[in-house]
């Protein structure tokens, strides 16, 4: 590709967005920037689009927005011959606009658009794609990336994030593309007063509400347990529909984080608005220390997670964990249904392979299947569809993954902050009943089965010496599988590229029933764990430890020697 070239494409036809052009005339003399943004193209994958807002092919934009649909709009009429598709934005900058650009392209191809009148969290967007019987879905968001991106994620016609297979056969047909001759592009009033493009009615979200309401555990709990919660939306989507359901089931003492209430772009308040970042509940914790609530609720910017402090024993407000949460909303649901008669038979919980082991031991109290998946809701979303498939969907009762997203119920197909925000509400408020804080809940689970201390930590691999090295040392892990770590032997190795499990003590080798993924799980005595995972989308290799211990110093310090030992593996400082 001439990148000098492609940036005189684009100062020649990159004109309706004057902005952009704007941007464009002011690089004309910065070779690095020219580069930075033509080098390369954004690439479709599962998680559809990510990039800085702003002119390039290495950008979001119009442009690239629109090259993306025509592709999409392009797998739909190949594959379903006509049908329609549901879009929805976050609170990003620009979210609007690339949501009714896309509408455009799609109205243009001949397929039907159904797009909401204001911003929607992310569950909501996998709920109109089945609400619809739509082929396809959209959604405008960056999830919880920093205020200078925005994104595009694409949705199957089961209301999931779309599968490789999908997503990869949209990026041949955008790769066909030129951007600015073969995308056809409707005008966007016309194809609202011709029904090609169709606003969401109101009462479309009532009828999720009610849906997120049929996953309560324990109905009118709420009432008189004088539940106080302090919310915060992080300036995203999740603050209507939030307040809503808490009002509904009895919870009507919420303060909301001013500075964060509405929704804005530029989340001047939490450069990272992602609830796994401490900064990013700094405001939330201030108000609680004024307000002194029972729990404090934080949903990323497009409400697909949520993040939680609880009252500590000494009045503080600790940090509860994406897998502490998991377990105690896991036990919650599962000893009241177990209580009251309603645990379905053979009952199914999903967790990704990276998820704390600590759910193991209670599906197994229950006697619960757990089913394993790779990293990403969308494998959680695939359990759910195999169950549906054989009339079983009623089996699931709750899956998640530990950076904070959770789902229950089978309405959605995608992580869903809100029915979470309901749950952890309904769970808090039904032991606050009892005497007890979800302090001490979580604390009396590590009493009962030993303390699981799940951490991560990552490390960067710059440039594409950076991404060969990242290669190297999973090849060497892999040819040479240490036998123990830290004093604690390797019992087990799940390869999930190589898809076979290996029991060290007997040699035997069995398959692992899931696709092909770059991660090395090493299953170490005491029921410890050293899993390592390159990212799919940065030059990152992550690495997540499980210590179990005695208490929490215990297993911090089982922690700490596994994490000098295996960075001594990977040979990383």
């Amino acid at each position: 590709m001439d990148i000098k070239q492609t940036y005189n494409e684009w100062l020649e036809n990159a004109v309706e967005d004057k902005d952009l052009k704007a941007e464009l005339e002011s690089i004309k003399n910065n070779e690095d920037e020219i580069y930075d943004r033509f080098y390369t193209a954004l690439k479709f994958g599962t998680a559809g689009l990510r990039g800085i807002i702003g002119a390039g092919t290495n950008r979001m934009n119009i442009y690239v927005v629109r090259q993306a649909t025509q592709g999409l709009a392009n797998y739909v009429l190949k594959k379903y011959g006509n049908g329609s598709v549901a879009i929805s934005h976050d609170s990003r900058i620009k979210a609007d606009l690339f949501m009714n650009e896309a509408a455009r392209v799609l109205a243009a191809n001949g397929i039907k658009v159904y797009i909401t009148s204001e911003l929607q969290p992310t569950p909501v967007l996998s709920y109109l794609v089945r609400y619809f019987k739509c082929q396809a879905g959209i959604m405008v968001t960056a999830s919880h990336n920093p205020a200078a991106y925005n994104g595009y994620k694409a949705y199957g016609e089961d209301g999931c994030q779309m599968t490789d297979v999908a997503a990869n056969t949209v990026y041949d047909e955008i790769s066909k593309l030129d951007m600015f001759k073969d995308v056809k592009i409707a005008d966007f009033d016309e194809a609202v007063k011709s029904g090609m493009i169709e606003y969401v009615d109101e009462s479309v979200y009532d009828t999720y509400l009610e849906k997120v309401m049929e996953q309560q555990v324990n109905p009118g709990v709420c009432k008189g347990a004088d539940l106080k919660v302090v919310y915060t939306p992080l300036n995203g989507t999740g603050n209507k529909l939030v307040r809503k359901v808490l009002g509904k089931i009895g919870v009507n003492d919420v303060v909301v984080v001013p500075e964060q209430e509405l929704p804005d772009g530029n989340f001047t308040t939490c450069p990272y608005p992602n609830p796994e970042i401490k900064e990013a509940l700094a405001k939330g914790l201030e108000l609680c220390e004024k307000e002194q609530p029972d729990l404090l609720l934080a949903t990323d910017p497009d409400a697909d997670r949520v993040g939680i402090a609880v009252k500590d024993y000494d009045g503080s407000y600790r940090l509860i964990s994406g897998n502490e949460d998991g377990v105690m909303l896991t036990n919650y649901i599962l000893s009241c249904k177990k209580a009251s008669g309603k645990l379905p038979e053979k009952p199914v919980v999903v967790k990704t392979i990276v998820t704390t082991k600590l759910i193991n031991k209670l599906c197994e109290k229950y006697g619960c299947e757990l089913k394993n998946v790779l990293t990403g809701f969308k494998y959680i979303g695939e359990v759910i569809l195999n169950l549906e498939k054989k009339h079983e969907e009623n089996r699931y009762l709750f899956g998640f993954e530990e950076s904070y997203g959770y789902l229950s119920g089978t309405y959605v197909r995608d992580k869903d902050a809100v029915v979470a925000s309901m749950l952890v509400c309904e769970m808090a408020a039904y032991y606050k009943k009892q005497g007890k804080s979800l302090a001490e809940v979580i604390d009396g689970l590590y009493e009962e089965f030993g303390y699981y201390l799940n951490q991560t930590y990552s490390f960067e691999f710059d440039g594409a010496a950076g991404m060969q090295k990242m290669s190297d040392i999973m090849t060497a892990v892999r040819d040479n599988t240490p036998k123990s770590i830290a004093g604690y032997d390797v019992v087990k190795v799940s390869d999930y590229f190589l898809r076979k499990e290996t029991d060290v003590a007997t040699g035997s080798v069995t398959d692992i029933d899931l696709p092909k993924s770059n991660v090395i799980a090493l299953h170490l005595a005491d029921d410890n764990a050293v899993i390592i995972r390159p990212s799919g989308t940065e030059p990152k290799i992550k690495l997540y430890i499980t210590s179990v211990g005695k208490d929490k110093d215990n297993a911090a310090e089982i922690c700490e020697k596994l994490v000098v030992a295996s960075k001594e593996i990977l040979g990383v400082e």
